[in-house]
């Protein structure tokens, strides 16, 4: 029996030792190429770098890039988006807004008046109002409802209350003084 058992062991031994060569070598062979251990093709100087798995995205939260330079408020009509932009060009808030139904033409605007708490124009208390466009005789405005709401006024209406959260509102509100800058994109 010793000497059976001897051999059974041996044979375990060696479908191990394959098993784990098996293994490495799968390993190595799906490994990146700085990392596998056996050399592989080198890659010539004419030939095209392989392209990457899958290109990186675009942040969905990078200011536009079309949206100029500078301190400015950035309003993305498409994205329902906002951003507060220092002099160094870069996003110190982006929050999402409820769009008007009148919307501001696109391009570069500036903060004409502000208001602390007004009644828009749909009834609703605002507070915050930063008014930035005129279209058709209605002013355009970033707002937030008092009641912390961004619900959108009647559709069917002229107004151009661009809502925005209570804490949005605020910070708007200390950055967006009159004669700031607001750019609008599409």
């Amino acid at each position: 029996m010793a000497r059976s058992s001897s051999g059974i062991v041996a044979g375990l031994t060696a479908a191990a030792v394959a098993a784990v060569a098996f293994l490495a070598y799968q390993a190595s062979a799906n490994a990146p190429g700085s990392v596998a251990s056996s050399p592989g093709p080198k890659a010539s100087a004419t030939a095209p770098a392989k392209p990457s798995a899958k290109p990186k995205p675009a942040d969905p939260l990078a200011v536009p890039a079309a949206s100029g330079t500078g301190e400015r408020v950035v309003y993305a009509l498409k994205d329902r988006r906002v951003w507060l932009v220092n002099e160094d060009g870069k996003s110190i808030r982006t929050f999402t807004v409820m769009p008007s139904p009148i919307s501001p033409p696109p391009g570069v605007h500036k903060v004409t008046s502000r208001s602390g708490t007004v009644q828009g124009s749909d009834g609703v208390p605002i507070e915050h109002v930063v008014r930035f466009a005129n279209v058709d005789e209605v002013a355009i405005g970033f707002s937030a409802a008092q009641d912390g709401s961004m619900a959108s006024p009647d559709p069917t209406s002229k107004t151009g209350g661009v809502r925005m959260k209570r804490a949005d509102g605020n910070a708007m509100w200390t950055f967006a003084t009159v004669g700031a800058k607001v750019v609008v994109v599409p």
